[in-house]
C-alpha cells in the first residue's frame, strides 16, 4: 500500500476535530484528508477518498458511529475503525465491529500514540516483518535454537535491561528481539501494553485492582506476582476488558 496513511476524521463536534489532528499532526505517516461532521457525511467521504482509517466519534446525532461502522463494514475496502468516546460503555459494542482501538475523551496523548502505532503496525509494517507463521507460532532463537511458542500459551512479556523476558505455560524464554518487535508479531492476538517495559496477554487477567497515583495492579491467572498498570494506560485497559 502507500506509504501514507490517509485518514478521515468524523465528529460532530469541531473541537473535538481539531483536537485530534493536532495529536496527529506529530505522525509522519499519516494524512488527515478530510473530515466529515456528521454520520452520513462520514459514509459518503469514504466511499469517495477510500481513507485507510476512519476516526469515528461514537455519539453523533441521527446516525451514530457504530451505525457508520456497520455501513463501512460493508465497503470493498474496509477502512480500519478508531471509535472515539466520553463514554467507556461503549467499548464492548465498538471491539464487535472489528474496531483497531478505543479512544475515550478526552484524548489522551499517550493513548493516541499506541493508537497510531497499532495503525502503522496493520498497514505500514506488516510485510517488513516476520509475523507470526502460518502455524500459529512465535518463534525465537534462544542459546542458538530456534524455539516456537504458542501465542495462546503466553501469560505476559517484559524488557530487561536488553533482554525481552517471556513468560509462558509452557515456561520462561529470553530473546533480544525488542518488546516493540513482539508486539507487532503478536498483533492478531489479545496482547496489550500495561507498560511501556510489559506485554499482557489480556486472556490470563483476572483482576484489576487500584492502586496508587492513577495506577493499577494486575493480578493474572496461575501467577503470584502482580503487575503494574501505568495510569497511561489504565483508561484504555479498562475499556478493552469491558467486552
Amino acid at each position: 500500500m502507500e506509504k501514507t496513511i490517509k485518514v478521515l476524521i468524523a465528529d460532530d463536534e469541531r473541537y473535538s476535530r481539531d483536537e485530534l489532528k493536532h495529536l496527529l499532526k506529530p505522525f509522519s505517516s499519516l494524512q488527515v484528508i478530510d473530515e466529515a461532521e456528521s454520520g452520513e457525511a462520514a459514509i459518503m467521504k469514504a466511499v469517495h477518498l477510500q481513507p485507510h482509517v476512519v476516526f469515528l466519534d461514537v455519539e453523533m446525532p441521527k446516525m451514530n458511529g457504530m451505525e457508520v461502522a456497520k455501513s463501512l463494514m460493508a465497503l470493498k475496502k474496509v477502512p480500519l475503525i478508531i471509535f472515539a468516546t466520553a463514554y467507556p460503555q461503549f467499548a464492548a459494542e465498538a471491539f464487535r465491529y472489528e474496531a483497531t482501538d478505543y479512544l475515550l475523551k478526552p484524548y489522551d496523548e499517550e493513548m493516541v500514540r499506541q493508537a497510531v502505532h497499532r495503525i502503522e503496525k496493520q498497514l505500514l509494517h506488516k510485510a517488513k516483518h516476520e509475523t507470526v507463521k502460518t502455524a500459529g507460532k512465535l518463534a525465537i532463537e534462544e542459546d542458538g535454537e530456534i524455539i516456537y511458542i504458542e501465542p495462546k500459551d503466553i501469560i505476559y512479556m517484559y524488557r530487561d535491561d536488553k533482554v525481552s523476558k517471556i513468560i509462558a505455560k509452557s515456561g520462561n524464554y529470553e530473546t533480544k528481539i525488542s518488546l516493540k518487535e513482539l508486539e507487532s508479531r503478536l498483533i492478531p492476538f489479545s496482547f496489550f501494553r500495561i507498560h511501556k517495559s510489559y506485554l499482557v496477554n489480556l486472556e490470563y487477567i483476572t483482576r484489576l485492582t487500584p492502586w496508587f497515583n492513577g495506577a493499577y495492579q494486575l493480578e493474572l491467572e496461575n501467577r503470584k506476582e502482580m503487575l503494574s498498570v501505568s495510569r497511561n494506560y489504565v483508561k484504555a485497559l479498562r475499556a478493552r476488558l469491558e467486552i
